[in-house]
């Protein structure tokens, strides 16, 4: 057996492999009203009938000026939780479980009036404004959003909760001394958002359900901050109620002189010093749809899980045609059994 196809457990969660399809946001939102739709439900549930073990729903917002557009998704209403639980429902049925990414993008607002932000910092590009930055009331309010939004979730029927703590967006910019120039309790003491987020969400949770928390290992815009940063801050996150941590890196600029480049690979370094520091399962992330790639990656320790992204978009039976490639016999729905 191929270590890619390996059953994974921790507290309650149970996957009957290793591989997790990574969030990806769809911009499909028809109503601008936040809710997933047909496209949603067909986008997911292909990707379950195709092998996933754990499919992560992409980044759905706290607040309607949270969304980077106004065709992102959302959990800022009870109203939202019926779209997403016949999602989560359809996963189940065909063996994959099922978590929803809870996050705010901050002052990568695209359609926001206003965007809110740790510091008036604009986000370079056109497209992007000069953010407010939130009060010390509005930071506190902000973190009960974040639990409301886990709570739905949870009713929706979700197996995880996984917060996005990367790529340049709310939580992030609180734990960047880039984008957080504070002088209250939020800017002295960087990881005090986030903390507070993590506590308030893990209160949403039944005991049994794992927290995860999608980092950026480095920044790469010049200036930003390196892995022994992120490394501290996350022991603190980690110390707060986060099980499993998804490494990925970069998302707060410009990538400047800093970034190696994308090729295969280039994160997993990443999650590995992730796990033999904090001691937590992480998530490797970020061009590992080679097969072989990928369960060299297991094999060696390096992650728990590996999330595809782009590969699963190209493939949505990703997962069938790894086994294929890895001589494992892949896990076919009766009804494509035929085929193999």
């Amino acid at each position: 057996m191929a270590h890619l196809f390996t059953p994974f457990a921790y507290k309650g969660l149970e996957l009957k492999n290793r591989i997790v399809m990574a969030p990806m946001c769809q911009y499909s939102v028809t109503a601008k009203d936040g809710k997933p739709n047909d496209w949603h439900f067909t986008h997911y549930t292909s990707r379950a009938v195709g092998g996933a073990a754990l499919i992560i729903i992409e980044m759905t917002d706290v607040e309607p000026d949270g969304r980077i557009t106004d065709f992102d998704l959302g959990l800022w209403s009870d109203e939202h939780i019926p779209a997403f639980r016949r999602i989560v429902d359809a996963c189940h049925a065909h063996g994959a479980k099922v978590g929803i990414q809870i996050a705010h993008a901050g002052r990568k607002a695209e359609d926001a009036a206003v965007p809110v932000a740790p510091s008036p910092i604009r986000y370079e590009g056109s497209r992007y404004k000069t953010p407010r930055a939130l009060t010390t009331e509005e930071v506190r309010a902000m973190v009960q959003k974040f639990a409301d939004a886990a709570r739905r979730a949870v009713e929706a029927g979700v197996d995880v909760v996984e917060l996005h703590g990367a790529h340049g967006y709310l939580i992030h910019q609180f734990h960047s001394p880039l984008t957080n120039q504070r002088d209250d309790e939020y800017g002295r003491d960087l990881a005090r958002f986030g903390c507070e987020v993590i506590e308030a969400v893990k209160a949403q949770l039944p005991a049994a359900m794992p927290l995860l928390m999608r980092v950026s290992a480095v920044e790469y815009a010049d200036g930003g901050y390196d892995l022994e940063h992120i490394l501290q801050v996350c022991a603190r996150y980690k110390e707060a109620g986060v099980d499993i941590f998804h490494v990925s890196s970069g998302g707060e600029g410009p990538a400047g002189r800093r970034k190696p480049g994308n090729y295969p690979g280039y994160q997993v370094p990443f999650a590995r010093a992730f796990k033999d520091t904090l001691g937590t399962p992480v998530i490797a992330v970020g061009m590992l749809d080679d097969p072989g790639l990928a369960e060299s990656v297991i094999g060696n320790g390096d992650a728990d899980l590996i999330a595809i992204a782009r590969g699963l978009l190209r493939d949505p039976y990703w997962p069938i045609h790894a086994a294929q490639a890895l001589g494992v016999q892949p896990e076919v729905p009766k009804q494509y059994l035929r085929a193999f």
